[in-house]
């Protein structure tokens, strides 16, 4: 396969990421084994063992000899951020069309994604760097970057939108707190737990950091910025979607486990795991519509 079959066969590859070393693309590294000079840690897979591979060879030529910048946001009302966590990009959707109409560029390893509440900047966890990305939405330009306790995972953005919280993924784990204003690192929540998600409850109260090695969910008041409490599970925990009260504080939690056909059911008054729910197909993420009263899942 050549660069031209590449282009034709993946015509919005039109791209490169920069260099992460000399010599190096990160688009190129992220599919080596580690062994053959590849990344040690990636989300993407390792599906060249030799930078002698033939088509890994004809992959580098013609990733290093492309260039493209960010570009500028269409003025659509309904979109969709696409965080490319093997490269560098991440790609947004028009949901009317089903097409890809902006490219953000330069976050290797982009994880996380949240937007401020006016919808002028992007908030991207960015695990290559350990850093917090801001983009300018408008024009997709990268303008801040600002270090962070360790590697982060998915970010959630306080509803008043003056703080960005991040989980961090590195042991001993926590959530760093980002003030929107200034755009710095205002403090850190130790948690003592790997955080990979986290979520603000839908009356703003609290945060939710799930842990998948810890196994547990830990409740962080955001008044005080202390941990409320914590449960615990016999599996890792993944996403997380809520049910309130009609005062809006959370009513309960459901919990997606890792590798459990279903969700645990969280009573937040109880602060403990009430009941769990099997489902026959694997799932793969769920969440609830505002005014209904199922709970939707996706596979």
């Amino acid at each position: 396969m050549d660069g031209r079959a590449i282009s034709a066969k993946f015509p919005n590859c039109n791209a490169v990421n920069r260099p992460r070393r000399a010599g190096f693309q990160s688009l190129l590294l992220h599919p080596l084994a580690p062994s053959a000079g590849g990344d040690p840690f990636h989300s993407g897979g390792w599906q060249f063992s030799s930078q002698n591979d033939p088509d890994w060879l004809t992959l580098a030529d013609w990733v290093r000899s492309l260039r493209a910048p960010s570009q500028p946001a269409p003025t659509m009302a309904s979109l969709i951020y696409v965080t490319n966590s093997a490269a560098d990009t991440i790609d947004v959707v028009d949901t009317a069309t089903n097409k890809v109409v902006q490219v953000i560029r330069g976050i290797e390893l982009p994880h996380g994604i949240n937007f401020s509440p006016d919808g002028t900047r992007v908030y991207v966890s960015n695990e290559s760097e350990s850093v917090l990305d801001v983009v300018d939405r408008a024009s997709g330009q990268i303008t801040n970057k600002i270090g962070l306790s360790g590697r982060p995972n998915n970010i959630a953005i306080a509803k008043d939108g003056r703080r960005v919280l991040v989980g961090i993924r590195t042991l001993p784990g926590a959530v760093d707190v980002i003030d929107a204003t200034s755009l710095t690192r205002a403090k850190t929540i130790p948690v003592n737990r790997s955080v990979h998600n986290i979520y603000v409850t839908p009356d703003g109260k609290y945060a939710v950091a799930g842990s998948i090695e810890s196994k547990s969910a830990t409740v962080i008041d955001l008044a005080t910025d202390q941990i409320a409490w914590e449960v615990e599970f016999d599996r890792g925990v993944r996403p997380m979607a809520f049910e309130t009260n009609p005062d809006g504080s959370t009513r309960r939690i459901f919990v997606q486990l890792s590798g459990f056909h279903g969700f645990a059911i969280v009573d937040s008054a109880k602060r403990a795991e009430v009941a769990r729910i099997h489902l026959p197909d694997q799932p793969g993420g769920f969440g609830t519509l505002e005014g209904a009263q199922a709970l939707h899942r996706t596979v």
